[in-house]
């Protein structure tokens, strides 16, 4: 996966970035012959796990949340985190980056790019991809190619 098309991972220390490359590929090892209803626990973990924008977005509002609760009840000087907090969302919507991504990465958090390839990863050593038609193009091909990738 290329850091380019990836700005969780080019905006992140080689560091952290290294170690969850190889978290995820020891994790596909082991689920790629795992049995069944534990690759598929893990699949379904894999849809549900929060990767590093729903992490940035709810750490962001929660913040601004208590920051309003606490200049209201205590200061109002706890508006300037309310203030400063959409700054950092803003930097991050226009550069790809802000402060807090390198702390998400140290704690373990990955892009959608980075679970939507160990999904498919574990998926197509499992064998859950011999079913895709040979011609493509066409409507059925299209859907049974997203039933395959999970998608659906």
């Amino acid at each position: 996966m290329s850091a380019e098309t990836d700005a969780a991972r080019s905006h992140s220390g080689k560091k952290a970035t290294r170690r969850l490359d190889r978290e995820r590929l020891e994790r596909i090892c082991r689920f790629a012959t795992a049995p069944d209803q534990e690759a598929r626990d893990h699949l379904y973990r894999l849809d549900t796990t929060w990767d590093i924008e729903r992490r940035l977005e709810a750490n962001a509002a929660g913040i601004m949340l208590i920051s309003t609760v606490l200049a209201a009840t205590h200061s109002k000087r706890w508006l300037i985190l309310s203030a400063v907090v959409p700054s950092f969302l803003l930097e991050h919507a226009i550069q790809g980056w802000c402060p807090p991504i390198e702390v998400f990465r140290r704690l373990g958090a990955r892009s959608r790019n980075e679970i939507d390839a160990e999904r498919t990863a574990i998926k197509a050593l499992r064998g859950h991809f011999v079913d895709l038609p040979e011609a493509a193009g066409t409507q059925d091909a299209a859907e049974r190619a997203l039933s395959a990738a999970g998608r659906r």
